[in-house]
């Protein structure tokens, strides 16, 4: 038994019909390096035996009763592969458009809480004769290094090799508590509640006040609540629409050497913000001022938590959309992002993990229910346009189960007021980027994605000449 920390089951707590808490990765298999060629039913069979003993993959949920504290994980005793394992055919032509239609009708389903939250789409009969294979994880259960390392458990540098992370021996734990004894702990962790959120005033009130004296400098991250509104911007449907594109992450770096003080991260995130200008000046609705994204930040190296899989911070970041030219556009991104990541430095790595232990299940179910039934996300401030995340993967091909992966593309989670995630991850010289919108306030992704490379081009070609 493992008892969620407050940041895992805040994610939880913010789910409703609309607002699904599960990430996705879309892996491109090419099925021509299996050696004994491909077939669904030993690729699930093969999928089994790796997940076999895996702790993340074959435990559930239990409530604590009276939602007194967060949930528990337990070992699902009636594990079935075959409830987790599923296989679909891609309708004819079999080429992006179906493909991105299927895996955003996919991504627009929850997971069954009575069950592991996990599960795998096979997708079959692509034109150009690969396959793919759909990953859903609840975001209760990954981050993106955590996801990361999901999928590096099913995969190998070579076709026979064996995974790059190595299944652990450690049994998973057997013993399911007693309703009693759940009862006991959760009475036990309210009644401590109210001292842990004494001791973290003070620290909290330094953070605030160091935040302000950066402000009055203009050294500090961008401030929520300022960001400009866009129809993407407002209470979103179940309904997923999905874009994806790709770009050479060579031509990344080589912009990034041509520019003193420019990061990878920060021409990803010029081109992502000259992506968006495009897509909403085609569309006229640019607005006047840039916008404001979310960036999530991982703090694996820096938690002093043991306890819980999401060890994650945030980071505001303007984009630039309001700067035409795209090297104006990296030099200013270049800038702010060094100061937002300076003040984000200055924030304890545990600040959001030690205020999400105080999420309480009810408070935040009302909040969704009120955000969603009187559409609070129409109208007010907006806290910020988008999610833009960018993940380093490996720098060398990999190999799920024997098929070599030909292309990934991480999907994030959207959100009432955000309504686009752009998730960006790298992998054997590409970087690969999933774009999840909600349908009706983001009918034509396409055309976002397809001004990723243009972009990236451009600054290129201005850069470089």
């Amino acid at each position: 038994m493992e008892r969620l920390s407050g940041l895992d089951a805040s994610f939880l707590y913010l789910e409703s019909p609309e607002q699904l808490m599960h990430v996705c990765a879309v892996l491109v298999l090419d099925t021509s390096t299996l050696s004994e060629g491909y077939d669904f039913v030993s690729l699930r069979d093969k999928i089994a035996t790796r997940v076999a003993g895996l702790p993340m993959f074959n435990r559930k949920l239990r409530r604590v009763p009276l939602g007194l504290d967060h949930p528990v994980w337990v070992t699902d005793k009636h594990f079935d592969i075959e409830r987790h394992v599923h296989r679909l055919a891609v309708p004819a032509p079999g080429g992006e458009k179906e493909l991105t239609e299927v895996v955003g009708h996919l991504a627009g389903l929850p997971l069954d809480r009575s069950r592991p939250l996990w599960e795998m789409w096979v997708l079959e009969g692509l034109a150009d004769g690969h396959i793919v294979m759909l990953l859903k994880a609840h975001h209760a259960t990954v981050d993106g290094v955590s996801g990361a390392n999901l999928i590096a458990h099913l995969c190998s540098l070579a076709p026979e090799a064996e995974p790059v992370e190595p299944v652990p021996a450690e049994e998973v734990p057997e013993r399911t508590p007693s309703y009693r004894e759940l009862a006991a702990r959760g009475a036990a962790a309210t009644a401590a509640r109210p001292f842990s959120l004494v001791k973290m005033i003070a620290p909290t009130a330094r953070i605030a006040a160091g935040a302000f004296a950066r402000a009055r400098r203009g050294e500090a991250m961008a401030a929520p609540l300022l960001a400009p509104r866009t129809s993407f911007n407002g209470n979103i449907t179940g309904h997923r629409s999905i874009a994806l594109a790709e770009f050479d992450l060579d031509d990344v770096r080589a912009v990034k050497n041509a520019v003193p003080g420019a990061t990878v991260n920060d021409v990803v995130l010029t081109v992502t913000g000259g992506a968006l200008r495009r897509y909403l000046n085609d569309r006229d609705e640019l607005p006047e001022a840039s916008l404001m994204a979310v960036v999530p930040v991982s703090v694996h190296g820096e938690s002093r938590h043991e306890r819980g899989t999401n060890k994650i911070s945030t980071m505001f970041t303007r984009l630039g959309t309001d700067i035409e030219d795209p090297v104006d556009r990296l030099a200013q991104l270049s800038v702010t992002n060094s100061n937002a990541k300076e003040h984000h430095r200055a924030i304890p790595a545990d600040t959001l993990q030690d205020w999400a232990k105080f999420a309480a299940p009810r408070t935040f179910a009302l909040g969704v229910r009120m955000v969603s039934g009187m559409r609070l996300a129409e109208g007010g401030p907006v806290i910020h346009n988008l999610i833009v995340s960018n993940v380093p993967g490996p720098p060398v091909p990999l190999y799920f189960l024997g098929a070599r992966i030909e292309g990934l593309y991480p999907l994030g989670p959207i959100f009432h007021g955000a309504g686009l995630n752009v998730t960006v991850m790298s992998l054997s010289g590409r970087m690969y980027v999933g774009i999840i919108g909600c349908r009706e306030s983001v009918p034509r992704p396409g055309a976002l994605a397809e001004s990723f490379p243009k972009e990236l081009e451009e600054l290129k070609t201005a850069v470089l000449g």
